[in-house]
């Protein structure tokens, strides 16, 4: 019993189509604490290669088993604590798939609060109502079986209590009958719908709701947006949420599961199957089914600002450029910040969009002396209040007072940069600074890279998620950690420019480590190598072998430092280039650097990985970092969008054709940024000329898109948009009618097919019904034709006679066996007929 279960890894290798060699290596390699990004990165050759998406998905599925491992060895320590544990339950346990069945078969003996049942067991009632289920022979007459329990003490003042009482307790008995629930649950599943309708409140109040006053949809098939609308709806007391589901059929099955044909009892047990249904099973199911699609929309929209999330991150970052900042605004004015190609800050001002003509011909001023002053040749606007007045500003000095300079402008994302500008973080990196300002930096600095300024602000405040404040914020925070993490990773960290915030999420730092690296470095100066991080407080070797890796040092003694080349595989990297004539310093030639790429591409990795004795995949990523040493994965995605000129309603019509950025995706379209106050919407049904599931299919956060212009509603300020080709959109119509064409036909074509064999099948079953029961005339020609056969009557099946009831039983000193004692106890034998006199002699002859 104290034996640890065990879990079968096997299972989760055929759930994810897996090798069970690499799940049992990648479980090991978790055991040991190795961070997933250094598993996917430097333990390839170990994991047959897989990547992290897999890694994640086996540490999310042995977790699973873990639990459920842990919870049937509770439960089998707390039923064998009650002395209930049988060997046939003990296997049940064992063999449970799944934590729903579990639980279905701990249920019974589940401790349990105050409840009817609980109740009816301490007035003593108990025993009635396992009389009454086992058709016991005392409880013919129940009214006068159940009189027997009357008590004053126990408070059952009547018969009609006691069996109430009994009743009780045969339905929860049923309701916790585990092989009902499980069919129960499968209807319900099959057949229920979600139904909302509005409550008595007023509706004008809850209108954001108005699609859900008279809505119902299938559990299995309602989306999970929808799930957490109505969840939302149901929270502010809009709604009225239940679901629907066939209730005739579950009675049904449960009649069938519970009550025998011939009990004697039948009536009572169906009462008592009803109460069950009605007052215990179908609440706790409906509970259940209800928490789970809750759970399943929440997993998806944790997932949906997953991908955004790390699309946004993973945005190229706008080297070598000067940038000007702006946070706009109104009444306050804009914030002015100019930084230089670091992010560091040169100046900052202040301009005005509203006033008098004097203060804003001096705004208008000061922004072209700051971009000129500088050297300026970006300007970042943030896409909050005034956003496209200042827009709309700074495209008129770029097209007169700046059209002799290169000067572009840019939209920036600016949410989440007011919680930075307040936060413990933002006061310690800008103490001498005010909130506004910082806000402003931010913007910049996410221009410039938008992976080390936003690891600065709480992901759940960037704002690229579905319905973020609905879900469970342990659940959403912990997922999106693991995608910050992620993309840090992937694209690694400069070690002596990153800052806290960033080197946090380094595979096997923290953010004491973090910090005391950056005081080392402030302390003893520029790392020179990364040997030099052991000297860190600390960092021992199990945090050095999983940080090393994803740090870069540019400059350094060492060559490879500045690659993503683990230093465990430093001695194969030179034996590699010593082989092609090439050493460490030739990294830094761009010439001797070009000839060693031309020559890594000739390789045989395969030969080559048995002489260097090196894994055949983490040699490939050595050739990949020696031929660009370290690469960004980010320079090969589009840039963002440098625009001169502004874009106006006004200036918009059906059909033309616009360039613009993914800010948001959802499960029925995505936002795209084109130039105006607001962005437009492509439904998801505009986004490609083939069926998509899902958005994520085509597009992602950042992504730079061309749409086309479908509708403009002024009133409602929306705008829907097209990603479809309009010159495409009539074959792409003319397709789907086609489409739906063939399968109308098709359609058509099954229904005659069932048809005809629902004919044929009648007709087949009207010939047998012929064949078995001939016609009455037949049956009288066939009668002359043939003599009558010899009439045979069948003896009567001898009857076993029941053994007598003990005199012991007659007087109840023993109980009785079977409803035949019973029999024989109430009705006396019958008496054998008196023997006739015996007939009179013959008389004698004469």
């Amino acid at each position: 019993m104290d034996a640890t279960l065990a879990v079968d890894l096997s299972k989760v290798a055929q759930e994810l189509r897996l090798k069970t060699q690499q799940v049992e290596t990648v479980v090991g390699l978790l055991d040991a604490e190795n961070t997933i990004p250094f598993i996917t990165r430097y333990r390839k050759d170990q994991t047959g290669g897989l990547d992290e998406e897999q890694i994640r998905l086996v540490q999310e599925r042995v977790t699973l088993l873990r639990l459920l491992a842990d919870r049937k060895q509770t439960i089998l320590k707390s039923i064998e604590s009650q002395g209930k544990l049988t060997p046939e339950l003990s296997e049940q346990i064992h063999k449970a798939a799944n934590l729903k069945l579990l639980e279905d078969l701990y249920l019974p003996f589940k401790p349990k609060k105050q409840t009817l049942a609980t109740a009816a067991r301490e007035r003593g009632l108990e025993q009635l109502a396992q009389e009454i289920l086992e058709a016991n022979s005392l409880c013919e007459n129940l009214d006068a079986r159940a009189a027997d329990f009357i008590s004053d003490e126990k408070k059952v003042p009547t018969a009609a209590d006691a069996l109430l009482g009994a009743g009780h307790i045969l339905a929860e008995q049923f309701s916790e009958h585990a092989g009902l629930r499980g069919q129960l649950r499968t209807i319900m599943e099959k057949t229920g719908k979600l139904v909302s309708s509005n409550t008595e409140e007023d509706a004008e109040k809850h209108k954001e709701f108005r699609d859900y006053f008279e809505y119902s949809e299938a559990v299995g098939k309602i989306p999970p947006h929808r799930v957490l609308a109505i969840n939302r709806g149901e929270r502010a007391k809009a709604l009225k949420v239940k679901v629907d589901a066939d209730v005739d059929q579950m009675i049904r099955v449960a009649e069938e599961t519970l009550v025998p044909p011939e009990h004697p009892h039948k009536a009572f047990l169906l009462g008592c199957t009803c109460d069950a249904l009605e007052r215990l099973s179908l609440p706790s199911l409906e509970r259940e089914v209800r928490r789970e699609m809750t759970d399943k929309a929440e997993q998806h929209a944790v997932s949906v600002f997953a991908k955004n999330l790390r699309n946004l991150l993973l945005q190229p970052p706008i080297r070598h450029r000067r940038v000007l900042a702006i946070d706009p605004g109104f009444r306050s004015g804009c914030k002015l910040v100019a930084l230089d190609e670091f992010g560091n800050l040169l100046d900052q001002g202040l301009a005005y969009l509203v006033g008098k003509d004097e203060k804003k011909a001096e705004s208008r001023a000061k922004i072209a002396e700051m971009i000129r002053q500088h050297q300026l040749s970006v300007v970042a606007i943030g896409n909050g209040t005034a956003c496209r007045e200042t827009e709309e500003l700074i495209a008129e000095l770029i097209a007169d007072e700046l059209k002799d300079l290169d000067v572009a402008y840019v939209i920036v994302n600016e949410a989440g940069a007011s919680v930075y500008s307040t936060s413990q973080l933002g006061r310690e990196e800008f103490p001498d600074y005010d909130a506004t300002l910082r806000g402003s930096i931010s913007i910049g600095r996410r221009l410039q890279d938008p992976l080390s300024e936003l690891v600065k602000i709480n992901p759940q405040s960037i704002g690229v998620g579905l319905y973020q404040h609905d879900v469970k914020q342990k659940h959403l925070q912990s997922s999106l950690d693991d995608v910050v993490q992620s993309c840090v990773n992937y694209v690694g960290v400069e070690l002596n420019t990153a800052s806290v915030a960033l080197l946090r999420y380094v595979s096997g730092l923290n953010q004491l480590t973090a910090r005391r690296l950056v005081e080392f470095r402030q302390q003893i100066g520029p790392f020179k190598s990364r040997e030099q991080l052991r000297e860190v407080a600390g960092i021992g070797e199990v945090t050095y072998t999983q940080a090393a890796g994803f740090l870069q040092v540019v400059d350094g003694e060492q060559p490879l430092d500045a690659t993503w080349i683990h230093p465990e595989s430093y001695a194969a990297a030179h034996k590699l280039l010593e082989n092609l004539g090439f050493t460490v310093a030739d990294l830094k030639n761009k010439e001797r650097n070009q000839e060693l790429a031309d020559k890594l591409k000739d390789l045989d990795l395969k030969a080559l990985s048995e002489t260097l004795e090196l894994g055949e995949l983490t040699l490939r990523d050595v050739v990949a970092n020696l031929a660009r040493p370290g690469r960004d994965p980010r320079e090969d995605l589009p840039k963002p969008i440098f625009k001169k000129g502004i874009l106006r309603v006004e200036d918009l019509t059906a059909g033309m054709e616009l360039t613009g950025t993914v800010l948001n995706v959802v499960d029925f379209g995505a936002f795209v940024d084109i130039g105006l106050k607001d962005s437009g919407l492509v439904h998801i049904s505009q986004m490609s000329d083939r069926f998509i599931k899902s958005p994520h299919e085509v597009v992602s956060v950042g992504d730079v898109v061309t749409v086309w212009v479908l509708g403009i509603d002024k009133d409602r300020r929306r705008l829907s948009l097209s990603m479809v080709d309009p010159s495409k959109k009539a074959e792409m119509d003319e397709q789907r009618q086609q489409q739906k064409e063939r399968e109308r036909k098709q359609a058509e074509e099954r229904r005659a097919a069932a048809k005809a064999r629902a004919e044929s099948a009648k007709k087949r079953d009207e010939q047998k019904k012929t064949q078995a029961a001939p016609r009455q005339s037949d049956n009288r020609r066939r009668e002359r034709a043939q003599p009558a056969a010899p009439v045979r009557v069948a003896k009567p099946a001898k009857r076993v006679p029941a053994p007598p009831i003990t005199d012991a039983m007659k007087k109840g000193k023993e109980p009785m066996r079977t409803f035949g004692d019973l029999h024989q106890f109430f009705v006396k034998p019958e008496e054998p007929p008196p023997e006739p006199p015996p007939a009179a002699d013959p008389p004698a002859e004469a």
